[in-house]
């Protein structure tokens, strides 16, 4: 299971990218960059539309400080690829399939008795450490602002206080 501080769950799985592209995609591919894993509990459903798009409408942002957005749920490439037809259009970020389940196991946000992911999400470092992780209820939708936040402050290396942003001073 995935650990503050801890070498993050390793996985290579097939995610959508480009507009609808079938591609593998590994953990091992990032790494070097800072990547936030963000889990979602399934697709066609009302919350995770808000934030998928969130992250996307603040991809440029992610980018900016260095970081690459992934996301996944358990539902296949194919119903992955026919949402973005449907209904969200391009990305720009790739959604990763785990119809196995094996990466949200790993990563710990599996609800087993649902079969489904919670809202999970995790900060992986250049070195592929997990630095942060965040554990949301089913019916609340995560804040990409927050979670962007969050990685301008672990890039620092400094301490950094609550409301902290990017530009303030560090504690002490």
């Amino acid at each position: 299971m995935a650990m503050i501080g801890q070498p993050a769950p390793l996985f290579t799985t097939t995610a959508v990218v480009n507009g609808g592209e079938f591609k593998k995609v590994s953990l091992t591919d990032y790494k070097g960059k800072w990547v936030v894993l963000f889990f979602y509990p399934l697709d066609f459903t009302f919350v995770c539309p808000t934030e998928i798009t969130q992250f996307r409408d603040k991809l440029k942002d992610f980018k900016a400080a260095g970081a690459e957005v992934l996301g996944c749920s358990i539902d296949s490439e194919h119903a992955h690829k026919r949402w973005l037809k449907d209904d969200l259009g391009d990305l720009n970020y790739p959604l990763l399939a785990d119809t196995t389940k094996r990466i949200s196991r790993d990563y710990g946000v599996l609800l087993e008795d649902a079969g489904i992911a919670t809202r999970g999400t995790f900060i992986i470092d250049p070195q592929q450490k997990v630095q942060y992780m965040g554990i949301h209820n089913l019916d609340v939708g995560r804040d990409a602002n927050e979670i962007l936040r969050v990685v301008q402050a672990l890039q620092t290396g400094e301490l950094c206080g609550a409301g902290w942003k990017k530009g303030d001073k560090p504690v002490g």
